[in-house]
């Protein structure tokens, strides 16, 4: 069933302007209270880990729709590093993996930490112009989480087949708001706590058959077994069909708050969620004379100090790489860009 982006709205109970859903997302009230509910659970004895595994698949299936892939083609982890870290881990020694600047360490490291690969940055606008006949692997984020701006994702997958590379596209500041190529990318990760509304512990590995077939199920473990509870004891190895074969143990009140967000989510649906994150971060460039973007994140260049004075006067944003970034959503409103855009025009405007 449907869900309007108004009765949505009414599931956030924050009693600020919350622009900071690129460091957190905040839960809906069905999500918040269904972890709190597992802990209490927990507390008196009564924790059900059949229920809690029923979360996991609620997550997984729920991810899986809203980014149009399969279900069975989705690992569930709890963080990007490590997904990151079994693509880094399945390349051959020698290979190039091209980067972007200053991109989100959790994609960067797995493979600057493999001292017999050759990982090359250069400036995001030129991924796709730099990917050459010695490039095994683009890994890139969507969305750059210092600034917002937008990976050109098309170009740099039609540069890749074109050399025979492949691509591992990093979703964690786009999958929720933003539409996504997973269909061409060889791997999608995406972790859950930001755009997809998760408690922090909770990330999503997807891909093609052939690239996840690729990976080597380094961190398996009882969870990653066929039959989960039939793989708790000896051997012989006995690992899931398709991508739950790298599946990490659920820290699973992570995932009882997780698979409601997921389900909000996916009832009001992506497109109607993008268009609404990118009208209130236009609204809010706008109203500090800004040229208008194409992100849900926009990042200004204020004075040191400017986020203490946002979270004394109710509105919670956060600072990266020198400048503010705000951070628009489902739980945000015009009111809350408003009230924003009243208490930063005039620093906004000093500033430049």
């Amino acid at each position: 069933m449907s869900l309007s982006l108004r009765d949505a709205q009414r599931e956030f109970v924050a009693g600020i302007a919350f622009l900071n859903t690129a460091t957190y997302g905040l839960p809906p009230r069905a999500a918040h209270e269904a972890m709190l509910a597992a802990e209490r659970d927990r507390a008196a004895g009564l924790l059900s880990p059949d229920a809690l595994d029923e979360a996991v698949t609620r997550s997984r299936e729920a991810f899986a729709r809203l980014i149009g892939v399969p279900a069975e083609r989705v690992a569930c982890g709890p963080q990007v590093s490590y997904f990151t870290g079994l693509v880094a881990a399945s390349l051959p020694a020698g290979a190039e993996v091209l980067v972007a600047d200053g991109d989100f360490t959790s994609l960067l490291f797995p493979f600057a930490a493999r001292a017999d690969l050759r990982v090359r940055s250069v400036p995001l606008e030129r991924v796709a112009e730099e990917v050459g006949a010695g490039t095994g692997l683009v890994a890139v984020s969507a969305v750059q989480s210092a600034d917002g701006r937008i990976a050109p994702m098309d170009a740099i997958v039609d540069a890749a087949r074109a050399h025979g590379a492949r691509v591992l596209l990093d979703a964690t500041q786009a999958a929720g708001w933003l539409p996504l190529p997973a269909g061409r990318v060889d791997w999608l990760v995406a972790g859950g706590y930001k755009w997809l509304l998760g408690p922090r512990g909770t990330c999503f590995l997807t891909g093609t058959r052939e690239a996840l077939d690729a990976l080597p199920a380094i961190g398996a473990g009882w969870y990653a077994g066929a039959d989960i509870w039939d793989s708790i004891y000896g051997l012989p190895l006995r690992l899931a069909g398709g991508a739950r074969r790298l599946d990490l143990s659920p820290a699973w009140q992570c995932w009882a708050g997780h698979a409601p967000a997921l389900e909000l989510l996916e009832r009001v649906g992506v497109p109607a969620i993008h268009d609404h994150d990118v009208a209130l971060a236009r609204r809010f460039a706008a109203g500090l004379g800004l040229p208008p973007g194409d992100s849900a994140i926009v990042s200004v260049p204020v004075p040191d100090g400017t986020a203490d004075l946002l979270h004394r006067g109710g509105v919670a944003a956060a600072v990266r790489a020198g400048r503010l970034r705000c951070a628009f959503h489902l739980s945000t409103t015009e009111a809350d860009v408003d009230k924003a855009v009243g208490l930063l025009a005039p620093l906004v405007r000093a500033a430049g």
